[in-house]
């Protein structure tokens, strides 16, 4: 047996990304004259859990309109960072369903559900002129079939009530920590879809998924509601259990399996952050609706809650767990999600989070988003997850285009001159989904400490593969322990690697 050892460093002072690979020796632990019991990792590929399925991003209409952009050798350089068999090799896209806050208005499918309620002028051309091209183009590039995920952030405004939350978790995305309630129902500031509404929009789904299958496109998954109890100042709409259990009971499942979509199209609940999603699926599963529901999606941006993986996956084992959203909270290279007029700016003290974040270098805010993706992919398959998806494949340097203000940050960015830029955000997922590849299991591991987080998986081949992120300044030897063998891996310090087995 021989182990390949791959490094991704990123110098912060210059933003240069380091990765080597070289080959370490693997020896039999029997003839070690002494036992090795400090910094080990155990590897047991006889302990297996979840085979993973593979990774994916949005491609929404910002993204897409930034690569119709780029000239047709650029615009396919980055697909290929995530569609193409020397990048990510995705196997998911995320597509919203109408607006939502990364199009470049806001706009429905149907104008107006009260003059039209049978839903006769109902269009997807306007996903014709971004999206589809796009999306198409990343069809022909990948070796193997994309799955896609339809996602809503809101029905019709005329459908809603008006926003009924005064104050909401906005701050966790960046935005105001309050949003004022509104007077009319609007696609915006959250509110929620109108009981007598439920069936026509049970139907408007049916013909999301229809259009977009007649479209040639494989359309596989449909999450109920994106961010479900998020009231955000650009698309949303807010759902309790209880309410969208009857809608998914008595309205979204019945459309479906009228339509002949429920043998295709799988539905997810929940599609928000990780921290409350337990109280939210409990509320939905009975006996009635375990048989409707494929799996639950999730969010990362209110922190690890690793444990709620397990303890959904080990309560209901037969669900997909689907990581379907992640971004950088800040626009690309500064720690802040918008941009604050200098007068504004110089009214606040020096100790004011925003004034503390302007004095991080871009570089440093870099970094730390590649850590965060680590950790967190790394997280969420030690605890279950089968599927991972991230938000926007590309924005450009101030967050966008949004039709609301502020942005947030991508693995690629779209530069001025039509080029655009790999992160080291997507250098760490590139080398996370080369390494815990799909259709690989993973393994059971025992690590050491916090100093590093790490997952394994056996491989259809046969071999083992270890992602290891050391999260201190220090190198460290790692004693990778597996069957009777022993492998020093040399991790340098704030560094990702990968250690792959193979006979």
């Amino acid at each position: 047996m021989i182990a390949n050892l791959t490094t991704v460093r990123y110098d912060k002072t210059n933003g240069q990304t380091d990765i080597n690979s070289t080959t370490i020796p693997v020896v039999d632990e029997a003839a070690i004259p002494q036992q090795k019991e400090q910094y080990v990792v155990g590897l047991y590929p006889s302990y297996v859990y979840q085979e993973f399925e593979g990774y994916g991003c949005a491609l929404t209409e910002s993204a897409c309109y930034l690569l119709s952009k780029c000239s047709p050798e650029t615009r396919r350089q980055a697909l290929a960072c995530w569609f193409g068999p020397e990048g990510v090799d995705a196997r998911f896209i995320r597509i919203h369903m109408d607006s939502c806050d990364y199009s470049l208005d806001e706009y429905q499918a149907v104008p107006d559900p009260i003059v039209d309620p049978e839903l006769n002028t109902f269009s997807i051309s306007r996903d014709r002129k971004y999206i589809l091209p796009i999306v198409k183009e990343a069809m022909e590039m990948a070796g193997h079939p994309l799955s896609v995920l339809l996602s809503p952030w809101s029905p019709p405004a005329a459908w809603k009530t008006p926003s009924l939350i005064a104050q909401n978790d906005a701050a966790i995305y960046g935005g105001k920590a309050e949003i004022a309630g509104e007077t009319k129902p609007s696609r915006c500031f959250g509110g929620s879809l109108r009981p007598e509404f439920y069936s026509d929009w049970a139907k408007y789904l049916v013909k999301y998924m229809r259009a977009y299958l007649d479209e040639g496109i494989n359309v596989t998954m449909l999450s109920i509601q994106n961010e479900a109890s998020a009231a955000t100042s650009w698309d949303s709409c807010v759902w309790s259990s209880e309410q969208e259990k009857i809608f998914l009971r008595d309205h979204l499942y019945p459309a479906m399996k009228a339509a002949g979509l429920l043998e295709k199209i799988g539905i997810f609940i929940w599609d928000h952050n990780k921290e409350r999603m337990i109280e939210h699926i409990d509320g939905m599963m009975d006996p009635e609706t375990m048989g409707m529901v494929t799996g639950f999606a999730y969010h990362w941006y209110s922190g690890d809650h690793f444990e709620a993986l397990s303890m959904l996956h080990e309560k209901y084992p037969d669900k997909v767990l689907m990581h379907s959203e992640s971004c950088g909270l800040h626009i690309p290279g500064k720690a802040i999600s918008f941009e604050l007029p200098p007068e504004k700016l110089a009214q606040l003290p020096e100790s004011h989070p925003v004034r503390l974040a302007l004095k991080k270098k871009p570089n440093e805010v870099d970094y730390e988003d590649a850590v965060s993706y680590a950790h967190d992919i790394l997280g969420d398959m030690n605890q279950g997850m089968q599927r991972w998806i991230d938000w926007n494949l590309m924005v450009d340097r101030t967050g966008g285009p949004r039709h609301v203000d502020g942005g947030f940050a991508a693995p690629l960015v779209y530069n001025e001159d039509g080029t655009f830029t790999r992160t080291i955000s997507y250098e760490y997922i590139k080398l996370i989904a080369s390494t815990l590849r799909p259709g690989s299991v993973r393994i059971g591991r025992s690590v050491y400490g916090r100093d590093v987080d790490v997952s394994a998986v056996k491989n259809s081949d046969g071999s083992i593969s270890a992602v290891i992120l050391n999260h201190t300044k220090k190198e460290i030897t790692i004693n990778l322990r597996m069957n009777g063998t022993l492998t020093e891996a040399a991790i340098p310090g704030e560094s990702l690697c990968a250690v792959v087995f193979a006979n």
